[in-house]
């Protein structure tokens, strides 16, 4: 007799119900809410975002349904944070009333402020214009200080080129003085032989000298009135000069062989008094004779 197996209705139950459960979506854990701090990633884009919910337990409607409530709040959050800076904007205006004066006292107190600044910089520029002027004739007064200055030092040795250049003319005819003969023993040495001839080589070339400090003394000065009026006695002096140099040239031509030494001596004077020519006129002049 053949035995059939008849399955136990529990075991069969059991089976089924194993089946049932992998199928029913309630008995898998429930899916946490999105986060809000998702949503602020500096770096956030919806397609990567949906990409990471791929393992969340959860039907693309239930997902679709809480991304649209959380767009409506965040709809509600925008809404609401412009109105409460709408209501601090309308506060802020309705603050601002009545500022109409303190406005006016700081415009009128700049301005105040501003003729100040105004005055301070007329009188500044007075004091500007005014240390210049002083400035200047500082700088004048010290001009006509040094042209006095100058003027002294060519007075000083004007005259004493005109009294070397007396003396000179006194000595042909006064050479026992005391002075001369003092002044001979100085120049004793470079004039030595000159006595023959009554002035010196060495003082003819000291005048000569003296001459030539004078007209470095007034370059620059000859416009002024006090040089001018001094002209005369500068071309006095160059005549004397060049009268004593004519009569030693002559002396010392007449002398032949052995005044050849004091010709070029006097020629050299010549030329240090730059008178080259006045030497050659009196060299033809001799010549002629």
């Amino acid at each position: 007799m053949s035995q059939f197996y008849i399955p136990d209705s529990r075991t069969e139950s059991a089976l089924n119900s194993s089946d049932e459960d992998e199928d029913n979506l309630d008995t898998l854990p429930f899916a946490k809410p999105l986060q809000r701090s998702d949503f602020l990633q500096p770096d956030f884009t919806p397609s990567a975002y949906l990409s990471t919910l791929s393992n969340r337990h959860q039907t693309l409607e239930d997902l679709r349904s809480e991304l649209r409530s959380r767009s409506q709040l965040l709809s509600r959050e925008l809404l609401d944070l412009v109105n409460a800076n709408y209501a601090d904007f309308l506060t802020l205006g309705n603050s601002l009333r009545g500022g109409e004066e303190k406005v006016e006292g700081v415009r009128v107190g700049l301005l105040g402020f501003g003729k100040e600044v105004q005055q301070l910089e007329a009188l500044v520029r007075q004091r500007e214009e005014e240390v210049g002027r002083l400035v200047e004739e500082r700088r004048q007064a010290r001009l006509k200080i040094e042209i006095g200055r100058r003027l002294v030092e060519v007075e000083e040795r004007l005259r004493e080129c005109e009294e070397d250049v007396a003396v000179s003319g006194q000595r042909e005819g006064d050479l026992s003085d005391d002075s001369s003969e003092s002044e001979d023993e100085e120049e004793e040495g470079e004039g030595e032989g000159d006595a023959q001839y009554g002035t010196s080589t060495a003082r003819l070339r000291r005048n000569v000298v003296q001459y030539r400090l004078v007209k470095e003394a007034v370059k620059g000065l000859e416009e002024h009135p006090f040089v001018v009026a001094q002209t005369p006695r500068l071309n006095k002096v160059r005549s004397t000069l060049l009268l004593d140099l004519s009569t030693a040239l002559q002396q010392a031509k007449r002398a032949g062989t052995d005044g050849s030494g004091r010709v070029m001596q006097i020629m050299k004077i010549y030329a240090d008094m730059e008178e080259s020519g006045e030497a050659v006129k009196v060299l033809k002049t001799l010549k002629t004779r």
